[in-house]
């Protein structure tokens, strides 16, 4: 029978010829993941014999990975903002640059949030690090997909946040009541355009959901959506965080101008891009 490390490097070999990036990575945590075992813990297994049955856990992970199924999608789990998410097929996988963006909120925050709204919340993601950042906020979650909301309930249930998190479907602010204030309003709403999606990586696709990625009007009109209607819901001094494309920031800051929304600020991702656009409503302490 052959040792773990040999089924790793042949397991590398195989990924690299399907164009998965990071196969040696990719390989040794479908391995770790069929075999019950953390990396280090793999690695201290090495010269192990493999049984028949535990080569027969690994080949189905490896096969999916190798029709490039997002490696997220296959181990089930990923990491975002301290807490452990399940993801599937239903949502859009968390990326760390939505992280970033958590990461800015809270930053930017001068007092605790008492109301957070999180739009197009998927695997509920963002909503649950927001809540988890502060304790005492009361966190709305919307989406429009009844499978996501799903998935950000048995999240929500997981982490122990079911409680202070309020799960609505609907489409954007459809489902908020006239009268209701947030002072904080948060989305990673669909940016790409047609075009954009069609040359996207594999994994993003061929099984992310299309849904959550792609826009209209070149990935614009849900951003456009969500900044004319925002200052209704914020309450004065609210703040608006977004993830944003690359390449939409000079029409997206003319369009928070319009809003009414004041002191714009374009900030950058992991690899130094304009990623996220920030907006205040003016009067009262901002948030």
């Amino acid at each position: 029978m052959p040792a773990v490390l040999e089924i790793i490097q042949k397991t590398a070999e195989f990924l690299t010829a399907r164009g998965v990036e990071s196969a040696r990575l990719n390989a040794e945590l479908l391995i770790g993941h069929a075999l019950e075992l953390k990396r280090m813990q793999l690695y201290l297994q090495f010269e192990r014999l493999l049984t028949e049955p535990e080569l027969a856990k690994i080949r189905p992970l490896v096969k999916r990975r190798s029709q490039r199924e997002p490696l997220q999608y296959i181990l089930g789990s990923v990491d975002f903002g301290g807490l452990k998410l399940k993801v599937d097929r239903r949502a859009l996988i968390p990326r760390p640059e939505t992280e970033l963006l958590i990461e800015s909120v809270v930053g930017l925050c001068t007092k605790p949030p008492a109301r957070v709204l999180d739009l197009g919340t998927g695997s509920g993601a963002i909503a649950l690090a927001l809540a988890k950042a502060f304790p005492e906020a009361l966190v709305t979650a919307v989406d429009f997909s009844a499978d996501a909301l799903a998935l950000a309930a048995e999240n929500a249930e997981a982490t122990e946040l079911l409680a202070r998190v309020k799960l609505e479907r609907a489409s954007w602010f459809e489902g908020i009541a006239p009268d209701v204030r947030f002072d904080l309003i948060v989305s990673n709403p669909p940016y790409l355009s047609e075009a954009e999606a069609a040359g996207a990586a594999p994994e993003v696709r061929d099984h992310e959901p299309k849904t959550a990625l792609v826009a209209a009007d070149g990935g614009l009109s849900d951003l456009r959506h969500i900044i004319k209607t925002a200052p209704d819901f914020l309450t004065e001094g609210g703040m608006l965080a977004l993830e944003t494309g690359i390449a939409q920031h000079a029409d997206l800051i003319r369009l928070v101008t319009e809003s009414g929304l004041v002191r714009v600020e374009s900030r950058k991702d992991l690899t130094g891009r304009d990623r996220f656009l920030v907006a205040w409503k003016a009067g009262g302490e901002t948030a």
